[in-house]
């Protein structure tokens, strides 16, 4: 067993540097995005990975919803015809559901067509605060989120979901790691979808490429294994790859590392993929970017250059959306694009400058 777990090993190593090898690729920036939070942000999201030349100018005025969660109204603004579609990554809640959201929803969909950005919309449960967890979605709650996005107009045709975040963590699952459950809740989920409305995209959980086998946590590909092993069929309930690949150890890596908990993880995820299924899957790179910090401010832009250039012009990346639009004050300030003031912070500059070094 242990000689069979080298040996897989060693080919999804051998295959990632095979893949990687070569020059400069060219890339395509209308694969970029951000994750978001509120679906309040996307005026801002939109400001972040657009270029001066990509604005075609102004055509007419529309109403668009603005304001806060407890306060939206319709306001007039100018509406800028925009050169490419770009994507965000936001969080649906089952509050959301809970509190019929629908018309909040629905311009928050209006205004992503306006703006040409394509919504990935993650599931969400419940956090239980006495627990410290996130609770497990029971099947009503599943059809209710689904149901729930099934209703509304979206902005594109396909419309991508994600089926909850990161279950090899047990504070994401219930306080527990749970392959089996997680694999049943998946299959549920997308067989749902399909059915409800043959457009839905489905993507899994993405896992956390970093942990480690323990009581809290299971090591990602241990986790997949366990979930291929239970039924080797699960995967095919899923329309294209979740990956959150970041720049470790600690958020700070380089992004010329290689590994599965390097810039590259995604790659490894996929040749795994390839060898359980045989199937060459699409893949979101949902979460991924640096933690700043004052020894590594300066070379922001040249990461995300660097990024751009050799890493996610891979032709199996759809889509990437580096965490966080805004998330400061907080635990997550320090990959905030803006500051606790709304103003930019060293993370915007060095995206937006590195996005036009690759578009000039």
């Amino acid at each position: 067993m242990i000689m069979k777990k080298l040996l897989v090993s060693f080919i999804l190593i051998f295959l990632t540097l095979l893949q990687s090898a070569g020059c400069v690729q060219a890339f395509d920036t209308s694969k970029l995005g951000v994750h978001i939070l509120s679906i309040y942000e996307l005026d801002d999201a939109k400001k972040l990975v657009t270029l001066a030349d990509d604005v075609l100018g102004t055509n007419t005025e529309v109403k668009i919803g603005v304001g806060t969660e407890k306060n939206t109204e319709l306001v007039p603004q100018a509406n800028f015809d925009y050169q490419n579609w770009n994507y965000v990554t936001i969080p649906l809640t089952l509050d959301d559901v809970k509190s019929n959201k629908e018309l909040e929803w629905q311009l928050f969909f209006d205004n992503a067509k306006r703006l040409k950005l394509i919504p990935i919309v993650r599931l969400t449960t419940e956090y239980a605060p006495e627990s410290s967890f996130w609770l497990v979605p029971n099947r009503k709650q599943i059809i209710e989120q689904i149901n729930f996005l099934s209703k509304l107009s979206w902005p594109t045709k396909k419309k991508h979901i994600i089926v909850y975040n990161e279950v090899n963590h047990a504070s994401e699952w219930g306080g527990r790691v749970d392959p089996e459950g997680y694999s049943n809740v998946l299959k549920f989920a997308s067989s749902w979808a399909h059915t409800e409305e043959t457009n839905f995209v489905v993507l899994p959980a993405a896992m956390d490429l970093v942990a480690p086998n323990g009581k809290s946590t299971l090591e990602a590909f241990n986790y997949l294994n366990q979930m291929y092993d239970l039924d080797p069929e699960v995967f095919s309930y899923i329309d294209v790859w979740n990956s959150h690949s970041y720049p470790n150890p600690g958020f700070i890596g380089s992004p010329t590392s290689y590994g599965k908990t390097s810039m590259r993880g995604f790659q490894y995820e996929l040749n795994f993929l390839k060898y359980k299924t045989g199937k060459d899957y699409q893949v979101m790179i949902t979460e991924t970017g640096w933690k700043a910090t004052l020894a590594n401010s300066r070379w922001l832009e040249s990461y995300y250059t660097y990024s751009m250039q050799h890493i996610w012009s891979d032709d199996r990346v759809i889509a990437v959306t580096p965490f966080l639009l805004k998330g400061s004050p907080g635990p997550f300030s320090n990959f905030s694009f803006y500051d606790e003031n709304e103003q930019p912070t060293a993370q915007y500059s060095a995206y937006q400058n590195a996005i036009k070094k690759i578009d000039s």
